[in-house]
């Protein structure tokens, strides 16, 4: 069993036994192609949540009403991507055995690697929907394959054709619009057919990740590969409201928030909200 964390996300501190939802932190940027500092973002998400309310007057929920526990972060070793990668699937894997659902809060966006493969394990005909601003669909960046610029590669390579569906993508080099033309469903720019996409996941075993850059800049700044011309907080809290509040969620992710760019807290008090909202809609 895991112990609580001495320092929660807001509400977020019932006894492990009582909570569906276990949120764990993954402040890992040791892959990151631009701008560092996406290992800060699970602790100032953390800290700065009490500058939200419990209350949502989006979906009339409270947190107070329902059980979250907050695993913390875990230690993660920096100079070894793959030992990154087992640790977090690990604690990924302990919230699983125990019939609940990891929600992991990193980090550049390569953790996502590590919680997929541990959801992949226990729920074998599993989907993926990817909300960001950039494919992620690289065979591999500057020689590796392991980095925040191929997650979604790999992750294809766990779950195969069909199981990925992706929204908000606007940027990334040829070949992986190429790829995602045969092995993906990708819907460019916005949510445009996120409904559809809900119809046909009912009843499925679902995972959702979110790099925060799928926000456009002028709201979000604060990320490592801010890419202009994207969704806005509202649309992006609907259409996360809406998957998380109808389909079979097993496990999830926030990532990509550098809170070091954006010096004014906004970047994180949107961040902290899009996960007060999902847990919500989750409950």
């Amino acid at each position: 069993m895991l112990n609580k964390n001495i320092q929660t996300f807001i509400a977020c501190d019932s006894e492990y036994e009582d909570a569906k939802i276990v949120l764990f932190g993954a402040g890992f940027d040791g892959t990151t192609s631009f701008r560092p500092g996406t290992r800060f973002g699970p602790s100032a998400i953390r800290n700065e949540s009490f500058g939200i309310e419990t209350y949502s007057p989006y979906q009339d929920k409270d947190m107070l009403d329902h059980s979250y526990f907050d695993s913390g972060d875990i230690e993660l070793p920096f100079g070894s991507t793959e030992s990154v990668i087992a640790d977090i699937a690990m604690r990924s894997n302990m919230i699983l055995t125990d019939g609940k659902i990891p929600f992991m809060i990193g980090g550049e966006h390569l953790v996502t690697l590590g919680s997929v493969k541990s959801v992949k394990e226990k729920f074998d005909d599993l989907y993926i929907i990817h909300f960001d601003a950039h494919a992620d669909l690289r065979d591999d960046y500057l020689g590796q394959k392991l980095s925040h610029a191929c997650v979604l590669r790999r992750c294809w390579e766990l779950v195969g054709d069909g199981h990925i569906f992706q929204f908000g993508i606007r940027s990334g080099d040829r070949d992986e619009f190429l790829f995602a033309k045969e092995h993906t469903e990708m819907h460019k720019f916005c949510f445009d057919g996120l409904d559809e996409t809900i119809e046909k996941l009912k009843g499925k075993k679902v995972y959702l990740t979110v790099d925060l850059d799928v926000l456009d800049p002028s709201i979000f700044p604060g990320t490592g590969t801010p890419e202009a011309g994207g969704v806005t907080f509202d649309q992006l809290r609907a259409a996360l409201t809406k998957v998380c509040g109808s389909l079979d969620i097993v496990g999830c992710d926030v990532n990509e928030l550098s809170p070091v760019y954006d010096q004014s807290g906004v970047s994180t008090a949107a961040a902290c909200k899009i996960v007060r909202e999902m847990l919500l809609a989750m409950s």
